[in-house]
């Protein structure tokens, strides 16, 4: 009789390490935003994965930081909670970049989280073979000059696929005997509201000034159905920090909010199957990832 597994897997590592990504890769479809722009996620996301032998649960977390405000604190916080209900740890290490401080700083926190490392080389498609086996090797000397004994390293590709089930088979290894702890199809348990609110801030991230995407925050005001059973209405609110902000996100005449809206209205009917009618709006929250008010209401 084949042993079923199911349990948690917590994707960490520092900003744009291409956690996302792979967690999107590995699930086999999109339950997490994913931007250029470093520090994009701001929970804990979990895919699931569901498999004829096990059930993993992937949980996407924050890139792991040096804070300079109280929000990039409590993304932090988010990531050290979540080392403590998982089963195993993917610790994400770009191919093309290479590691540094921060990757050290990781790596050292997690020697006292006593579950499974795999320390996990992302994005092999941009590097070739030599640079992947020079990362492998740097990893294993990560390991060893901060103490942190690494279960697996793996080189992965979230783009063309490389390993992906190899990294999945793992994983897997690692989790308990257990029924499934999801209905077999979710892909996520995020709620509507959350997942709404990240695609358009996925898709107002395009595009603008390096100062700007961490002074973005998107609230669903409102959502249901209207006249037409078949069709959604969504109300939300892209909140900026200044009032200089506010025009760069409108664009000329709100050009660009009628972009920004266009693309999350499409990401949004395809991840709901359903027609959606959405309605943007501006406004600012003066500092708010400094304000501990303002943070609440945010939902952070």
């Amino acid at each position: 009789m084949t042993t079923f597994r199911a349990g948690f897997a917590s994707l960490v590592g520092r900003p744009n390490a291409g956690k996302s990504t792979l967690t999107n890769a590995l699930v086999g479809t999109k339950v997490a935003i994913t931007s250029t722009r470093p520090q994009t996620t701001r929970h804990a996301i979990r895919g699931i994965l569901n498999r004829p032998d096990a059930q993993l649960i992937l949980v996407d977390t924050p890139g792991l930081h040096r804070p300079r405000t109280l929000l990039g604190e409590r993304l932090n916080d988010v990531v050290r909670e979540t080392w403590t209900e998982v089963d195993a740890i993917g610790l994400c290490l770009p191919a093309d970049q290479d590691i540094g401080p921060g990757d050290r700083y990781i790596a050292t926190q997690l020697v006292a989280a006593k579950i499974p490392v795999l320390a996990i080389v992302t994005k092999t498609d941009l590097v070739g073979r030599e640079r992947v086996v020079a990362q492998l090797l740097a990893a294993q000397r990560l390991g060893e000059r901060v103490g942190l004994e690494l279960a697996e390293i793996v080189p992965v590709s979230a783009v063309d696929g490389f390993q992906l089930g190899t990294l999945a088979d793992l994983l897997v290894a690692r989790l308990p005997e257990s029924p499934p702890l999801y209905l077999d199809g979710e892909a996520t348990d995020e709620p509507t509201e959350v997942l709404i609110a990240e695609l358009i801030r996925e898709a107002a991230l395009e595009g603008v000034r390096d100062e700007l995407p961490h002074s973005l925050a998107v609230v669903v005001d409102e959502m249901g159905p209207g006249d037409d059973p078949d069709v959604l209405l969504v109300h939300a609110t892209v909140h900026v920090e200044r009032q200089s902000q506010k025009p760069i996100v409108l664009g000329p005449h709100g050009s660009r909010l009628r972009d920004v809206g266009t693309a999350a209205r499409h990401e949004i009917e395809t991840r709901l199957g359903r027609r959606v009618y959405l309605e943007l709006h501006v406004s600012v929250l003066k500092d708010w990832q400094r304000d501990p008010k303002q943070l609440r209401r945010l939902g952070f």
